[in-house]
């Protein structure tokens, strides 16, 4: 029988417990740890992401910044506002919102925020530290998925799981996270992408499958195997005349076929979505625990 697995539950419990760890910090330091979003534009997508991780902050109990900047914002008027959070004492986590514009490099603007406050974990430092095993700000969504892992107690040491996607945010970290000789992971690992002539070929193989491409309902039911464990990343809105808003979301994975053959799976939305903003958290909470020499 196919479980669904609930993110959006899993990501409440750990939102349960940084709340609960806020709170005996802020007796112990008389300090919250703080995070500061920046937004570069006006696109809906990203405010509505970034006003959910504020939200998030505040009800945890942290100290929450949003900077909104205009969509012509110069690249060295952005870098002049990361360096001011970098040398802040409030903050512990910078995050800019992505995409930004196309003036604006984006791997420049990675690069200028401190590793000690890369909660991303996008910056060079954070990934290389990730791809030899070292402790490390995990890239925040395969953070999430290797979280997700480890409630269900879905066991990867041996299985062949298969990435399909290679961006740097999800498809390559997941895959040097499943790949390394650590409890929790120790998995052979596939990626494949669009020069992959025959991409069923490899997901037909997989015991776990991760899908992060970016195309609605890519992955169908002729192309895993019976008892596969489905983790869904995409998001994606497609047409729907019957909704009020004129369309839904749906993943990279045809959903209703492809659960009849699963073992487990991930809706969309409320899989592995919210465990993004939990681990932003979590790894918000790390920089500040860090900063205060905790254990």
């Amino acid at each position: 029988m196919t479980q669904i697995i609930d993110g959006k539950f899993v990501a409440s419990q750990i939102r349960i417990g940084l709340k609960e760890e806020a709170e005996s910090l802020l007796k112990l330091t008389n300090k919250k740890p703080g995070l500061a979003a920046i937004l570069v534009g006006d696109n809906s997508a990203s405010k509505i992401y970034v006003n959910s991780k504020n939200k998030a902050c505040n009800e945890v109990g942290f100290h929450s910044v949003v900077k909104i900047m205009e969509s012509s914002a110069t690249e060295n008027e952005l870098l002049e506002v990361i360096q001011k959070f970098n040398s802040d004492d409030e903050i512990d986590g910078i995050l800019v919102q992505l995409p930004l514009p196309k003036h604006i490099d984006e791997d420049k603007i990675i690069e200028a925020i401190s590793p000690k406050k890369d909660v991303d974990g996008f910056h060079p430092i954070s990934f290389g530290k990730l791809v030899i095993g070292k402790e490390t700000f995990y890239p925040c969504t395969p953070y999430g998925i290797m979280e997700l892992l480890k409630y269900y107690k879905i066991d990867s040491k041996g299985k062949h799981v298969v990435v399909v996607g290679r961006s740097n945010i999800v498809g390559k970290p997941i895959a040097n996270m499943l790949v390394q000789k650590k409890e929790g992971a120790n998995a052979i690992v596939t990626i494949c992408h669009t020069a992959s002539p025959d991409i069923s070929y490899y997901t037909k193989q997989a015991d776990i499958l991760i899908a992060a491409v970016g195309k609605a309902n890519m992955i169908t039911n002729d192309m895993v195997k019976d008892g596969v464990v489905i983790i869904d990343v995409g998001i994606n809105r497609i047409d729907d005349a019957s909704s009020p808003k004129g369309y839904k979301v749906v993943g990279d994975v045809d959903f209703e076929n492809v659960k009849e053959k699963s073992s487990f799976i991930t809706p969309v939305p409320g899989g592995v979505g919210p465990m993004t903003i939990a681990m932003l958290l979590t790894n918000t909470l790390k920089s500040f625990k860090q900063k205060m020499n905790i254990k």
